[in-house]
């Protein structure tokens, strides 16, 4: 009797193992079709998330020209505009903050401690300054004045640095090869980087545009400088927040992420 039952149980044993390898190579080796949905519902999901995320920045620049009207007299873009440029600059680094906050993933017990918090809340600090003296620097080598309106320009700066170094140490934090591969050919890993590429350009190039009616005889008050730099830049900022998402889910089929 014991000979048999142990025949009987590996009889068993033998008859229900390649089910269970068969399902477990089913398991292991998906549906490429069923992948690829998986893939673009995640996708899509990103977009929405994205776009939303760029609804609250263009609405915080909105707030940025209306709320102030309320508290300040005579204020308006034009004559109060170095007023305008730090309220604008410190609506939109606060709605990034809140949306990093938010939105950021769960860190490890070494990265939540005090002590990391503080150190990264330092770099991110000194590469916003370097950021904001090194884009003054750029804007007097290209014609702005030296000695002259230096408050302006760096107002400019910081107004810029926002538009482009805030995001970047958002996402990515104060790490400069991270940076570099984001901005090099094919170097996003996310649709998250490849909005940082497209908002990022758009509010340089919009601010590089912004400069070239100062120099026309058309008599106008927002041709004085830094105005149409900071309107370039504004509006190349805020071009960038439309467009990026239309861009990204237009091309959605085609972009691939290494990491993802």
């Amino acid at each position: 009797m014991p000979r048999q039952i142990k025949v009987l149980r590996l009889l068993r044993r033998l008859l229900e193992e390649p089910p269970r390898r068969a399902f477990s190579a089913a398991a292991s080796h998906e549906d490429p079709g069923q992948k690829a949905t998986q893939e673009n519902t995640m996708k899509d999901t990103d977009i929405k998330r994205l776009l939303y995320a760029h609804l609250v920045c263009i609405f915080s620049i909105i707030l940025s020209i209306f709320i102030p009207s309320f508290f300040l007299e005579n204020f308006s873009i034009l004559e109060t505009h170095l007023t305008w440029l730090c309220i604008c600059s410190v609506f939109v680094t606060a709605v990034n903050l809140i949306l990093y906050l938010v939105g950021k993933p769960n860190t490890s017990s070494k990265r939540s401690s005090l002590s990391y918090k503080v150190t990264r809340l330092l770099k991110c600090y000194i590469y916003f300054l370097m950021s904001c003296f090194s884009f003054h620097v750029i804007f007097v080598l290209y014609g702005a004045p030296l000695t002259e309106l230096v408050l302006e320009t760096f107002s400019l700066a910081v107004l810029l640095s926002t538009f482009t170094t805030v995001p970047c140490l958002c996402l990515l934090g104060p790490n400069f090869k991270a940076w570099l591969r984001v901005f090099s050919r094919n170097g996003a890993t996310s649709i998250w980087e490849n909005s940082l590429q497209i908002t990022t350009i758009s509010s340089i190039v919009g601010t590089w545009l912004g400069a070239f009616p100062i120099p026309l005889d058309w008599g106008r008050p927002w041709q004085e400088w830094p105005i149409s730099c900071t309107l370039g830049a504004t509006f190349g900022y805020v071009a960038g927040l439309v467009i990026s998402p239309l861009w990204i889910y237009w091309n959605r089929k085609e972009l691939t992420y290494k990491n993802n």
